[in-house]
């Protein structure tokens, strides 16, 4: 079988070396352009599978490149995966139908998660016919532990929700904004940017201003701040602990006001 071809859009050449040795070495064709033009140019030559794209490149822009590409209905032809930063989201996600994205800097290995992700997704939707179910409520669980994350999703799972789980708040926000979920249970402390960071992000975003987010703390690390974070409103609740219980009674209380 043919390999998946990947066209990485770029103008960073260390950025285009380092993707071309990752996705290379997971058995995917690469083909590479410094620039929205020759990307465009590329496409003429042959379709990929997949499009990893930067924002923020000299003469047409991602977002340029995009509109590009768009079809009649607005959307991309093609899978596309975009290379982002903080800054770009509160414009760029409410206004562009993306498959993903991954925040600037990334690890090898979500970054070839994600690729597998949107691909298996995507293939997914050319072969299987929808399925109608009844609908549940999806929570979206932000937990570096894994032990802590799956007894979180077992208890919701239990209680009738739909889950999805994410070990790191950089891709918490990208799943938020994504697959929008009914609620966000995240953890306070993270290694990187932490579930408060991620709280005041996301009310930046029009796509998940509204968003019901519920801020565990187990360590008992925020104090005084969790009072500001509740009367800003970039939390809906605040559970001092990881106690299963009093989360799912957090989230359910949130949900019947939201």
């Amino acid at each position: 079988m043919d390999s998946e071809t990947i066209l990485v859009i770029d103008d960073d050449e260390g950025v285009v070396s380092v993707l071309n040795s990752i996705l290379t070495s997971e058995g995917y064709e690469v083909r590479t352009a410094d620039s929205a033009a020759r990307g465009l140019e590329s496409l003429a030559e042959k379709k990929p599978d997949l499009i990893v794209l930067d924002l923020k490149m000299p003469g047409m822009s991602g977002v340029g490149f995009l509109n590009e590409i768009a079809g009649d209905d607005g959307k991309p032809k093609y899978p596309v995966l975009v290379l982002t930063a903080y800054g770009k989201m509160s414009t760029f996600f409410d206004n562009i139908d993306i498959d993903g994205f991954m925040l600037k800097p990334f690890r090898g290995d979500e970054l070839v998660a994600e690729i597998r992700r949107i691909l298996t997704l995507r293939g997914s939707r050319s072969h299987t016919p929808p399925v109608v179910t009844s609908r549940r409520n999806t929570v979206l669980i932000a937990e570096d532990d894994d032990r802590i994350s799956n007894l979180l999703a077992l208890a919701f799972s239990r209680a009738s929700y739909a889950t999805e789980q994410t070990n790191n708040g950089s891709d918490a926000i990208g799943k938020a904004i994504l697959s929008t979920p009914d609620a966000l249970v995240i953890k306070a402390v993270f290694s990187s940017i932490d579930g408060a960071k991620v709280a005041s992000l996301l009310r930046t975003i029009p796509k998940t201003r509204q968003l019901p987010i519920i801020l565990y703390d187990e360590e008992g690390l925020l104090g005084p701040k969790r009072e500001s974070l509740l009367r800003t409103g970039d939390i809906n609740a605040f559970v001092p602990s990881n106690d299963t219980k009093q989360i799912l009674d957090a989230v359910a209380g949130v949900l019947r006001l939201h």
